[in-house]
């Protein structure tokens, strides 16, 4: 119906006077009416959620020390502190993003009405790029629902409201794009919607509604030069971190005391797994609940608590969002046999170690490795008493150095052997096929991570 009224208006449109049967005007008037109850929808919608969208700047009352940063073309490339928020709690709490607050614990809260108030910043969570901020007002304040994030579908229209380039309130309209956006190197825990919602500076901390005027999301960045292409952090995350900080003024998250990198094309042939299929283990430190848990190096994570994980961002994120103290259950996939390992949570010291080694396979390995003595520990910085063979040389454009090798890393072990000599290393190379793929464990700076060496074919 809706598209048969759009020819039809095309038609009146390019040929003025053209004679229109009373049943053509009928649908005519029936496909407006449409369009106009659709339109409609959208300007209750802003009419209705616009007193919840605060704009957010630098206090004049306070001192204010902004730390932004500029990732690839976003919002933060505004005057540090200026920004958007929302009124999530009619007593006065407001969320935004953390880059808009800065290093600030005050900040100026201007809202719909024109009225300003002081905003008290109550925590702040740079890992999610959130903060919260709370005003005393003397009545109670309208503000808005964080919707169910998991419910959301590419498609869905979507409403973005904020204070771009300084103008108040601006709505756009829009759809989701996509979901689950990771690795835009914006915050550390990534799990973005991306929309097409016109985003611009100043939308920053901005809500993002859904056509029922619930917050979906929170606007935090664009894309440099890309039309249509903006990012939010889903309210599900939002949810959970305002709680937090709430009730305690930060973040408190699970760790599991373990290096990862992603499965590659050529490590996932190496363990005769899938490419993406689980999350790869590359060290496990000691004392910590991954080791406690029975985690070993070259165990691929499957799972947490049947929730599948493919990448090291997803892994990360999944861990984060349990408490420490919990007990979770991981499945690994451990030389091919799949097994369920309970692992008790501690709190977060830092994040998983991702390693990231550059491929581009050529020639020969091109290796000079020694044992490890007192003299070659103090050289490389190297603890005498550690296992493993040290990289004395590398040979210029050798398959090693191409890979990213460099003296002074420590070999642990290859082809999933353990090797601690020298000796041992000529042995196992030895036993190696001319053509075949070597895998091996590395150490660098106490960080470990796998790699994948390919002999170019002798000719």
């Amino acid at each position: 119906m809706l598209k048969r009224t759009l020819v039809l208006l095309s038609l009146i449109i390019l040929i003025p006077g053209l004679a229109v049967d009373a049943t053509a005007k009928s649908d005519l008037e029936a496909g407006i009416k449409l369009i106009e109850q659709f339109q409609s929808t959208f300007i209750d919608i802003a009419e209705k959620v616009k007193p919840s969208v605060v704009n957010i700047s630098p206090s004049t009352s306070g001192p204010h020390e902004p730390n932004p940063r500029k990732p690839q073309g976003s919002p933060r490339e505004t005057p540090p502190g200026s920004g958007s928020g929302v009124i999530i709690d009619k007593a006065g709490y407001i969320v935004t993003n953390n880059h808009v607050v800065g290093d600030a614990s005050v900040v100026e809260v201007r809202l719909s009405d024109k009225t300003k108030f002081r905003g008290t910043v109550i925590g702040k969570d740079p890992d999610t790029d959130l903060a919260l901020i709370k005003i005393e007002a003397e009545k109670e304040l309208f503000s808005v629902s964080l919707a169910d994030s998991s419910k959301i579908k590419v498609g869905q229209w979507v409403i973005a409201v904020g204070n771009p380039f300084g103008l108040d309130r601006t709505v756009t309209v829009g759809v989701i794009s996509a979901l689950g956006r990771e690795n835009v190197n914006l915050s550390r825990y990534e799990d973005f919607i991306q929309t097409d919602a016109s985003i611009n500076p100043g939308n920053s901390g901005g809500p993002l509604f859904n056509i029922r005027g619930e917050v979906v999301g929170i606007n935090t960045a664009i894309i440099n030069f890309a039309q249509g292409i903006g990012f939010a952090i889903p309210s599900n995350m939002v949810k959970s971190v305002t709680t937090q900080l709430r009730e305690r003024g930060r973040v408190s998250r699970g760790w599991l005391g373990v290096g990862i990198q992603p499965l590659t094309a050529e490590l996932a042939q190496k363990f005769n797994v899938k490419e993406g299929s689980g999350v790869l283990i590359n060290e496990v430190f000691e004392g910590d609940p991954a080791h406690k848990g029975g985690i070993a190096p070259g165990d691929i994570i499957l799972s947490v608590n049947k929730k599948e994980v493919d990448t090291p961002n997803t892994l990360a994120r999944v861990i984060a969002g349990y408490f420490p103290g919990e007990t979770i259950q991981i499945e690994v996939l451990r030389d091919g046999k799949k097994v369920v390992l309970d692992v008790h949570l501690v709190e977060r010291k830092d994040e998983a170690i991702t390693a990231s080694i550059p491929s581009a396979p050529d020639k020969f390995l091109g290796l000079t490795v020694e044992d490890l003595s007192a003299t070659i520990a103090k050289k490389y910085n190297l603890s005498e008493g550690e296992e493993g063979i040290v990289i004395t040389k590398v040979e210029e454009e050798s398959v090693s150095a191409i890979e990213g090798l460099k003296e002074g890393d420590l070999i642990k072990e290859v082809n999933r052997k353990k090797v601690k000599s020298a000796k041992e290393f000529t042995e196992i190379m030895k036993e190696s096929k001319i053509a075949e793929t070597i895998l091996m464990r590395v150490t660098r700076e106490g960080r470990a991570f796998f790699i994948v060496l390919k002999p170019k074919p002798q000719e």
